[in-house]
């Protein structure tokens, strides 16, 4: 992924009004982010323990999603298996995160979910950067430039559901 500044993060977001995405809290270490090795990017809102923020490449052009943890049931929606990155965090480290539809189908209160690694990092478990507490990711046949595809192509089909 390319380096982006707060105002590229701020105009990309998708699923929420121009004021929020205005007020959302971007991260302020973005020069020491290894752009390199990110397929997204993607952070825990530290005022808002139920809300997180990824932002990602489709078709061209960068999407900011806003996610949010069910509140109601938060300690029960977790699951060992990221959806995106296929890594396992026993004990919580995988949650379902929701996000507002973009358009009118959100604006009626349609959502959709994914779960996902908690604090964000796939795209560092698949590539072995970032090591787990706890847990462990499989042992693949799959190249590391085929499981970096698909976790970017779950990312993309869990993005594109954004807009239908």
């Amino acid at each position: 992924m390319r380096s982006l500044t707060e105002q590229d993060i701020r105009n990309s977001f998708v699923n929420c009004s121009k004021g929020e995405a205005k007020r959302l809290a971007v991260p302020r270490d973005l020069d020491q982010h290894p752009w390199d090795d990110l397929d997204f990017l993607g952070w825990r809102d530290p005022g808002a323990p139920d809300r997180s923020y990824l932002v990602t490449e489709r078709q061209g052009r960068l999407v900011g999603v806003t996610l949010r943890f069910p509140s109601s049931q938060r300690g029960l929606l977790h699951r060992s298996l990221c959806s995106l990155c296929l890594t396992t965090h026993p004990g919580g480290g995988v949650s379902l995160m929701t996000a507002r539809k973009a358009g009118t189908a959100g604006r009626e209160g349609n959502s959709v979910g994914v779960y996902m690694c908690t604090d964000l990092a796939c795209s560092l478990y698949v590539r072995g950067k970032k090591s787990l507490a706890s847990g462990t990711r499989f042992e693949e046949t799959l190249t590391l430039e085929e499981q970096i595809a698909r976790t970017t192509g779950n990312l993309s089909a869990f993005v594109d559901k954004l807009y239908v």
